[in-house]
């Protein structure tokens, strides 16, 4: 019986020790998980239109927008706060976010306004509005809360109509908040450039569900179901079409993914420039400690069987920065220019693993860095 015993638990052992071995690898192949959050639902109808509620354009885009999204990228999980019109309280859709370890969150809603000839869309990301501008939208959008039972206990005393609560916006740091802004400028972009839709810009507010979700966030407002001309192009089938689209488009441009489904333009990727001493004295050449832009002369011949590449990135600027520039905190990095933005990775690898360990020594100095996948 004791031999028995014996060999039981070293049974246990040996599966312990294999589970824990495995730990680090399971981390390191965790999918890119985005959560799509449709604003609204159930009791909470968001904005009233002439003949539609907002609840119900919000979830017809988000769940056409995470169809398109898995489609067009297998590689990425999706989540949705919610897929059926069911009321979900703020806090819980920040919680889905977390629980599932989101690499990025996006809110979608419609907008309203008294004015009916207000129109177009506009994107948001967390921040204090010194002069108000945006603080009638996050009362309106934080006042579902006041639906939830004793919410002032789960919310910590915030009172979504007072002013004094949003003064503590001011005080609470966004880690990334510069990814939320790259991508919601290029939501912005797109939008305005695809569907000629008016351009409200990129704004920032006091959300509660992006001030509690742990990734870079973005609240998308769609257009302004008050306007009846607006209403009325919302409420149309291929509309929700494009418009998820491209959500996805952006959402590729962001992550700098290679669409499975659909061929796309040749890429320029980063990778490992080599400047020879020549080439330093060539004036008609970059001169030391300048970088060059990625072009095709600089990249490996372009490959059948294309290999996919990781790599950190620890920051991004509207201005190209010197190598010894303070930002990049002496990281030897790559940089490529995507629209008005310059992003800059460092420990390129085609060994995924490699780039994780990397990346938790990058993060103590860059704490919101992220891994990008892309393909050669």
């Amino acid at each position: 019986m004791q031999l028995f015993n014996w060999l039981i638990m070293r049974k246990i052992l040996y599966i312990l020790i294999v589970l824990v071995l495995a730990l680090p690898l399971v981390a390191a192949t965790k999918p890119y998980t985005v959560v799509i959050d449709a604003g609204h639902g159930g009791k909470d109808p968001g904005a009233v239109g002439r003949f539609s509620y907002e609840k119900d354009l919000n979830l017809a885009l988000a769940l056409r927008t995470g169809e398109i999204l898995k489609a067009q990228y297998p590689d990425v999980k999706v989540v949705y706060t919610r897929s059926t019109d069911v009321f979900i309280p703020l806090q819980t859709r920040a919680d889905i976010a977390n629980k599932n370890n989101a690499d990025l969150f996006i809110s979608i809603h419609a907008n309203s306004s008294e004015t009916k000839a207000a129109c177009g869309i506009e994107t948001f990301i967390l921040g204090y509005d010194r002069l108000d501008k945006n603080l009638d939208v996050a009362m309106r959008e934080n006042a579902v809360m006041k639906l939830e039972a004793d919410y002032k206990t789960t919310y910590h005393g915030f009172d979504p109509n007072s002013i004094d609560s949003y003064i503590m916006f001011e005080l609470l740091q966004n880690t990334y908040l510069d990814q939320s802004l790259q991508l919601a400028t290029l939501v912005q972009s797109s939008f305005v450039k695809n569907l000629k839709r008016t351009d409200r810009g990129v704004q920032q507010a006091s959300f509660w569900v992006l001030l509690k979700t742990a990734c870079p966030s973005i609240l998308f407002e769609m257009g302004f179901i008050s306007n009846p001309e607006e209403e009325r192009f919302l409420n149309n089938d291929s509309t929700m079409t494009m418009m998820a689209t491209h959500l996805v488009d952006a959402f590729g441009a962001y992550t700098h993914r290679i669409t499975a489904v659909a061929p796309q333009p040749p890429v320029e990727e980063p990778q490992p420039a080599v400047e020879t001493p020549q080439q330093e004295r060539d004036n008609n050449g970059p001169k030391t400690g300048e970088k060059r832009e990625l072009n095709e002369s600089t990249l490996p011949p372009r490959s059948a069987n294309p290999q996919r590449y990781y790599a950190v990135q620890i920051c991004a600027s509207r201005t190209l920065l010197a190598e010894d520039d303070p930002k990049l905190k002496g990281q030897k990095c790559e940089w490529r220019k995507m629209g008005e933005w310059y992003k800059y990775y460092t420990a390129v690898d085609t060994d995924r693993n490699k780039v994780v360990e990397a990346q938790k020594a990058i993060k103590k100095l860059f704490p919101d860095c992220w891994i990008v996948t892309f393909e050669r």
